[in-house]
C-alpha cells in the first residue's frame, strides 16, 4: 500500500527545514492518502518538494516525527538496524558503555524511544505510538550489536509509564519484555556503585546524564564539608565522598529516594561520612543559614520546575531562590556546583538567573566550568528538546 502524503502549508515548516524533527499540527495543509495513526507518511512542502519520511499520530500536536530526510527511503528492517548500528557505534566512541543511554530519541534519529543500559539490563521508554511498532526490533537489534561486542543482555524492562503516552492516545505500560529478573540492578559509575531499581525508580530508574559532571566535583571535594541538594538515590554525595569529602549531607523530599541513598552509601562503605536526610531543600537551607552553617561545597541538582513555557517565570523564581539561599551557605572562596535540566529554562536565562541570585546577595561569581549532559544524551543541532541539562561550577566569593 502506497505511503498517504502530508502536504505542509506555505510558511510553514521552519523548524523542519532548519533540522528540526517535528511537524505540529497547525502546519499541515493536508494529508492525502489512506492510513492510520502510527503509519509512515511522506511528507512535502507546499510546492510539492520533497521533505522526508515520517510516522503519523492525529491524536499528538505533534502529528508527524521524522524518520529520514530521504523520502525515497524505506523504513524497515534494514532501515532500523542501521540507526541502532550507528547509535551503539557512537556510544562505543564517546562513553563508558557499562551503563549509558544507547538510545536517546530525536537525537539518535528514532523518535519518541529512549532506552538506557543499566550493567547488564536494557529498560525502553516508547513515548510514541509510531515508534512502539519498532519497539521489539530496536531492542533485538540493540542486543545482537552488544552480542558482537561481547555483552550479553539478562532482561529488559520497559517504563513506558510516563503520562505524555497518554497525549499520543496510547495507554500506559509497565513490565517486563524478557524473562522476568530481579530489578534491582548494581551499576558502577565513576567506581562508585549504585543500586538502580528499575521498576519502581524515577523515569528508567537513574539519571545517567550527569555521569561526567558527578566527576567534575571530585577535584573540589577532597577533605571538604560537603551539601548535595536534591540528592535523589545520592549520586553527587557519594562522588564527593568518593573523592575524599570530609563530612557529605545529601538531602531529598522522597523518603523512598533517601532510603535508596543510605543503601548505596553502605554500598561504598561510606555510611560513617555520608548522612541522608528527608527534608524539603527550600524549607532546610534557610534553616542551615539561621544556624551558621557553612560549606566548602554546595550541589544544587533539582527536578524541572518547569516542563511548559507557561510556567517558567515561576520556575525562574523558584532557580533564583535556591541558588541565593545555597551561595548563603558556601565559604567564602568554596564552591557551588548548580544545574537545571528544565530545555524550557534555555542556558541564557538560567545563566541571567543564577546572576541576579549572586547579587542579591551580594556575592562574586568566578566561573570554573559550564557544562551539558554526556555524551551518550548528545544535542542534536535543531532539535531544542535535546538540549536540556546545563551544568556551572563556580566559585562563591564574598564582597570586599
Amino acid at each position: 500500500m502506497a505511503n498517504a502524503v502530508v502536504t505542509l502549508k506555505k510558511g510553514e515548516g521552519r523548524s523542519l527545514k532548519a533540522g528540526g524533527p517535528w511537524i505540529y499540527d497547525n502546519e499541515i495543509a493536508s494529508v492525502l492518502g489512506s492510513f492510520e495513526d502510527g503509519d509512515i507518511v511522506l511528507v512535502r512542502d507546499f510546492d510539492g518538494y520533497p521533505m522526508g519520511r515520517g510516522f503519523i499520530n492525529r491524536n499528538s500536536k505533534i502529528t508527524v516525527r521524522m524518520m529520514t530526510r530521504n523520502i525515497d527511503t524505506e523504513i524497515d528492517g534494514g532501515f532500523i538496524r542501521m540507526r541502532v548500528e550507528n547509535a551503539w557505534e557512537y556510544r562505543k566512541k564517546t562513553v563508558d558503555i557499562s551503563s549509558c543511554r544507547v538510545i536517546f530519541g530525536e537525537a539518535d534519529f528514532l523518535p519518541g524511544i529512549v532506552v538506557d543500559k543499566f550493567a547488564d539490563v536494557l529498560v525502553v521508554q516508547s513515548l510514541a505510538l509510531g515508534i512502539d511498532r519498532f519497539k521489539e526490533q530496536i531492542i533485538d537489534c540493540l542486543k545482537e550489536c552488544m552480542a558482537q561486542d561481547g555483552i550479553e543482555i539478562r532482561g529488559v524492562y520497559e517504563r513506558s509509564d510516563a503520562k505524555v503516552r497518554k497525549q499520543e492516545g496510547m495507554e500506559c505500560v509497565k513490565g517486563f519484555l524478557s524473562e522476568p529478573f530481579d530489578t534491582k540492578v548494581e551499576i558502577v559509575e565513576n567506581d562508585v556503585h549504585y543500586y538502580v531499581d528499575v521498576k519502581d525508580g524515577q523515569k528508567t530508574g537513574f539519571f545517567l546524564d550527569q555521569k561526567y559532571n558527578r566527576k567534575a566535583i571530585w577535584k573540589l571535594c577532597k577533605n571538604a564539608r560537603v551539601l548535595d541538594c536534591f540528592t535523589h538515590t545520592g549520586s553527587f554525595a557519594l562522588n564527593a565522598g568518593m573523592a575524599g569529602a570530609a563530612e557529605v549531607t545529601g538531602v531529598d523530599a522522597s523518603e523512598l529516594a533517601i532510603d535508596q541513598a543510605r543503601e548505596n552509601a553502605c554500598l561504598n562503605h561510606l555510611e560513617d561520612r555520608a548522612k541522608f536526610i528527608c527534608r524539603d531543600v527550600f524549607e532546610l537551607l534557610p534553616e542551615l543559614e539561621k544556624q551558621g552553617e557553612k560549606y566548602d561545597v554546595v550541589i544544587l541538582d533539582p527536578p524541572a520546575f518547569t516542563k511548559s513555557r507557561n510556567s517558567i517565570k515561576n520556575a525562574v523564581k523558584g532557580y533564583r531562590e535556591i541558588n541565593l539561599r545555597a551561595m548563603k551557605l558556601v565559604k567564602d572562596g568554596g564552591y557551588l556546583a548548580t544545574c537545571s535540566c528544565s530545555h524550557f529554562m534555555d542556558y541564557e536565562l538560567f545563566t541571567q538567573t543564577i546572576g541576579q541570585a549572586a547579587r542579591n546577595v551580594h556575592k562574586r561569581l568566578r566561573q570554573v566550568e559550564y557544562r551539558t549532559q554526556a555524551p551518550d544524551h548528545p544535542i542534536l543541532w535543531a532539535a531544542e528538546d535535546s538540549y536540556y541539562l546545563k551544568f556551572y561550577i563556580f566559585q562563591v566569593c564574598d564582597e570586599r
